[in-house]
C-alpha cells in the first residue's frame, strides 16, 4: 500500500496527504528499477536524467576529485529523493552511488512536474523535503568546519537515527546501519584510522556503540548533549499543514 512507503511516511511529517495526493504519490511509484552496490546511478556532469525514490537500500551523493579524493555529501536512505535537484538544473553536479543494493522508482521529470501542477500542496511538501536536506548539508557544513573529531560523528550518527526513525526504521536506542569506517571517513573529513578511534571511545565513555552493522545508542540523551544535538533543524515536529 502507498501508505506504508517510506517517501509517504516522510512527507506526511510536513503534510498531512489527502486521498487524492496519496494517488498521485502511488503514480510516481510505477516505475521499479534496482541497482547493485558500488554502480553509479546518476554520474557527476550527466546530463536530463531521471530522478528516483529510494524504497529500499543505502545510497551516498558524492563528489570526485581530479586527484581522486571523494567527498561524500551525503547518504540516502529510504524515502529521499535521488538527483532531484539535478533534474530541475538539467545536470548532475555530483555523483550518486548505492551502497547497498537498492530498489527505486524512477520518476521522469515530466511526470513530476505534472504531479506538482495537479497537487500544488505536494509540491510544497517536496519542496520541504528539499530544504531540509539543505538544512542537513549546512549542518555538514559546521560539523566540519567547526566541531572536534568525536562530537562530529556522534552529531552524525544522532542525524541518521532521527532520519531513519522519520520513515520507522529507527528508535532511540539504534538502528541498522551499513556503512563502513571508510564511509564516515568521506563524509566527515576524517581519515578511517580517526573514525576507528572515536567509535572506540564513544563506545568506552558508554555512549553508542557501532558493530556489526548496528549502532546502538547506549545513552541517547547523553550523546545528545555531549553532540549539542537539537532536532529544530530537521523539522520533523509536523504536520506542519493540516
Amino acid at each position: 500500500m502507498i501508505e506504508s512507503q517510506p517517501l509517504v511516511r516522510k512527507l506526511g511529517a510536513f503534510v498531512a496527504l489527502s486521498e487524492t495526493e496519496l494517488c498521485v504519490l502511488d503514480g510516481l511509484h510505477k516505475r521499479r528499477r534496482t541497482f547493485v552496490s558500488g554502480r553509479d546511478l546518476v554520474l557527476q556532469g550527466q546530463l536530463d536524467h531521471a530522478a528516483y525514490i529510494l524504497i529500499s537500500g543505502w545510497a551516498c551523493s558524492y563528489k570526485l576529485l581530479r586527484t581522486g579524493q571523494r567527498q561524500i555529501i551525503d547518504f540516502q536512505v529510504p524515502g529521499d529523493f535521488l538527483g532531484l535537484r539535478s533534474v530541475v538544473l538539467h545536470i548532475s553536479d555530483h555523483s550518486i552511488m548505492p551502497v547497498t543494493k537498492i530498489e527505486v522508482t524512477e520518476v521522469k521529470a515530466v511526470h513530476l512536474l505534472d504531479a506538482f501542477a495537479r497537487t500544488p500542496r505536494l509540491a510544497t511538501a517536496v519542496l520541504w523535503a528539499a530544504s531540509r536536506d539543505e538544512a542537513m548539508v549546512v549542518e555538514h557544513l559546521v560539523g566540519i568546519g567547526c566541531r572536534d573529531a568525536k562530537v562530529r560523528v556522534a552529531h552524525f550518527l544522532l542525524e541518521l537515527g532521527a532520519r531513519l526513525t522519520l520513515v520507522g526504521m529507527g528508535t532511540k536506542t539504534g538502528f541498522a546501519c551499513p556503512l563502513t569506517q571508510y564511509h564516515l571517513a568521506d563524509a566527515l573529513g576524517l581519515s578511517a584510522v580517526h573514525v576507528n578511534r572515536v567509535l572506540r571511545y564513544l563506545r568506552e565513555q558508554g555512549l553508542v556503540t557501532f558493530r556489526d552493522d548496528y549502532v546502538t545508542f547506549d545513552n541517547y540523551d547523553l550523546l545528545a548533549e555531549f553532540a549539542d544535538f537539537e532536532l529544530a533543524y530537521l523539522d520533523q515536529a509536523g504536520p506542519l499543514l493540516p
